[in-house]
């Protein structure tokens, strides 16, 4: 069988969509689905038998993403889709009607993955906007896409409940991203903390992920400056990069905590994130608009016990006696039960233990395999 998955967003540009598609990619490997994907050209990179690059251009104001030549990515999806049995969409901009269009001309059956709660996130890039209104705005756009497809892919519960909400009526399908075998390879956070300069018995905080203002870290760093009074040597080190970035290097020098906290940018994922989560001793995460929160299972998978709130998508994963903490929703609370588990090192290990237990259950290839039968069901039922 072969998919055809197209996308505004892909490697080098690294976030939770480009994980997932590359994770599904190789997972669907091994059961009997060929996949070829369609996405920008960042830089140079060359086509490959199964990638299809798109020119693009430089997104004005954010130097991370592109925004692809629409008429290119059209044409391209249009000549793929011929020798595909499924079309996959996986963002909702010029990827979802390039998809679309595909699909309706050639009558195959397409479907699409619903990455991102956009309700949430408009607000804090359109702030000038009535936030009610961006809210009505996102729920309209999303509602008008999910109805044109055969089915949607949600990643949690939570996202499926939130479509249902705003009045989508195709087929919802709770499939998250799992974790490939390399995510269990151990990191050597002892060599990690030598190559920061972090001393092996300094207690460190550690937080992956987009430095956006959506992940609500401006929570996180009131939380360190609380625990700090009991933890005055704690080091909160801060992964990724991102828009929030600046405003957050400002809101650690206003608390204090200049030798606190750490902004080290992009971690390589194969090597150096591994390393990070072992090197730490607890894992935090404050977002409420995470559809799943992948990177608490990743955590999980080095061993490194998680405290986080349970709000959305991470709701399907923090479980008790899963390796976590469930941390209350305020900075004070979430504090307290960060300082539970730095403070007692029986407790890391036992929530160590856990939790790499717990994360072998998230097995990439086992989704995969509902993935694939997915596909399967949709190419049967399709009228040609």
């Amino acid at each position: 069988m072969r998919a055809l998955m197209v996308s505004d967003v892909y490697f080098p540009r690294i976030n939770g969509v480009s994980t997932s598609i590359e994770t599904f990619r190789s997972a669907l490997a091994g059961q009997d689905v060929q996949t070829q994907l369609i996405a920008p050209r960042y830089a140079n990179e060359a086509d490959t038998a199964d990638i299809i690059r798109v020119p693009a251009r430089r997104v004005l104001g954010d130097p991370e993403d592109r925004l692809v030549h629409y008429g290119k990515l059209r044409r391209a999806a249009l000549k793929a889709a011929a020798d595909c049995d499924v079309i996959h969409i996986q963002t909702p901009f010029a990827a979802h009607y390039a998809g679309l269009h595909a699909a309706r001309a050639l009558h195959k059956p397409v479907i699409a993955t619903y990455h991102t709660l956009f309700e949430e996130y408009l607000q804090h890039y359109i702030p000038w906007l009535p936030a009610a209104g961006l809210r009505g705005l996102a729920r309209r756009f999303s509602r008008g896409q999910c109805n044109a497809l055969d089915a949607v892919i949600v990643p949690s519960t939570a996202m499926r409940e939130r479509l249902g909400e705003y009045g989508v009526t195709r087929p919802l399908h709770v499939l998250p991203t799992g974790l490939p075998a390399s995510a269990f390879t151990p990191g050597d956070g002892g060599d990690f903390r030598a190559r920061f300069g972090i001393a092996q018995e300094r207690p460190v905080a550690l937080f992956v992920g987009r430095v956006a203002h959506e992940k609500n870290i401006d929570f996180l760093l009131r939380s360190v400056t609380i625990a700090r009074r009991n933890l005055p040597n704690l080091l909160f080190l801060i992964t990724g990069e991102g828009p929030a970035r600046a405003d957050l290097e400002q809101q650690a020098a206003q608390l204090g905590l200049q030798d606190q906290v750490r902004f080290l940018g992009y971690l390589d994922r194969k090597r150096e994130l591994p390393a990070a989560y072992a090197a730490a001793d607890v894992f935090i995460f404050a977002s409420r608009t995470e559809t799943q929160g992948l990177v608490l299972l990743e955590a999980m998978a080095q061993r490194c016990p998680v405290v986080a709130l349970s709000i959305m998508g991470t709701a399907d994963i923090l479980q008790p006696g899963r390796g976590c903490r469930i941390a209350p929703d305020d900075p004070a609370g979430f504090a307290q039960a960060m300082q539970s588990v730095l403070t007692d090192p029986v407790l890391r290990l036992q929530l160590g233990d856990e939790a790499r237990t717990y994360a072998k259950e998230w097995s990439d290839q086992a989704l995969a395999k509902k993935l694939a039968d997915l596909y399967r069901s949709l190419n049967f039922s399709k009228p040609r």
